[in-house]
């Protein structure tokens, strides 16, 4: 696991590029079970014909009628299913490296894998701002230094799969509205050279962040981050987690509150998806956004 030293010059590379990569941020028995517990979700997620939610939890699918067989390109919120995924997330590791950042109170709003199969197609995200996502903007207060983004690294990331692809220092342009044009579909197409430099972006200044298991990359909701799509024979899945000061939003799951670690409710408390309580049941949603 790593030290109080690496997760304070984490937060002061991130504070000053937008990002930073910390190596080896658990250890490999926990790797083990990390990779052991992501299959068994990915498992559950191919029971569903398509995309099927429950509250915060999500399997993501893009169907056989469309792609030749069915693939699960993302889970959300396996903690509701998954005892593993539920401590993973308000872990001694995660404090260790929140707290410099956000403060010993802290929620969570995001908690998702990424898989890049083989074959999928729709694996590569065009260049953009996670502050796209937060939908409704008062629900939130001072997003800009109160959020940060969690990547760990389940299977090894490399270029030819589709690493995480970074932009350093972007996090003070601003927020520039990459792929915002069109249907704003991030994973339909990539994005051109010529449309970062016209936000100011130097396409050279991108940093692809090659990562081993078990390794942990932090960006925030302003950093210009994307990845191609993957192109070698095997699959990159990825552990996205996304945590708020507490005393900035009033959504998400309570992580950590006085440094100590809070397991979730009975119930769901709402995260992102605006519709959550509108419709709380298990459901099937057929919307074809990648047609």
């Amino acid at each position: 696991m790593i030290t109080e030293q690496q997760a304070r010059d984490a937060a002061e590379q991130y504070r000053e590029e937008g990002y930073a990569l910390l190596r080896g941020f658990i250890d490999p028995e926990e790797v083990a079970h990390l990779q052991s517990e992501t299959a068994r979700i990915y498992e559950a997620g191919m029971q569903h014909p398509s995309t099927w939610r429950h509250g915060n939890l999500c399997y993501e699918i893009l169907p056989e009628e469309d792609f030749g067989r069915r693939y699960v390109i993302q889970a959300y919120w396996m903690a509701w299913v998954s005892d593993y995924f539920e401590r993973l997330r308000r872990s001694e590791p995660f404090r260790l490296v929140l707290e410099p950042i956000l403060g010993p109170d802290i929620r969570q709003v995001t908690q998702q894998i990424h898989w890049k199969p083989p074959g999928a197609g729709l694996t590569g995200y065009r260049f953009h701002q996670d502050l796209r996502f937060r939908e409704v903007k008062e629900a939130y207060r001072d997003i800009e230094t109160s959020s940060i983004n969690a990547g760990l690294a389940i299977d090894p990331s490399a270029r030819e799969n589709g690493c995480l692809q970074v932009v350093p220092g972007s996090q003070k342009l601003g927020y520039v509205g990459l792929s915002d044009e069109g249907d704003g579909q991030i994973m339909k197409g990539l994005t051109a050279e010529d449309e970062l430099r016209a936000k100011g972006i130097d396409p050279d200044s991108i940093v692809w962040l090659e990562m081993e298991p078990g390794d942990l990359a932090l960006w925030g909701l302003m950093t210009v981050h994307g990845s191609l799509p993957n192109t070698s024979d095997h699959d990159r899945a990825f552990l996205i987690s996304s945590y708020v000061r507490a005393d900035s939003s009033d959504r998400g799951e309570w992580a950590f509150r006085g440094g100590q670690s809070i397991p979730l409710g009975d119930a769901p408390s709402l995260c992102k998806y605006e519709k959550l309580y509108e419709r709380p049941e298990p459901h099937y949603v057929n919307q074809k956004w990648y047609a």
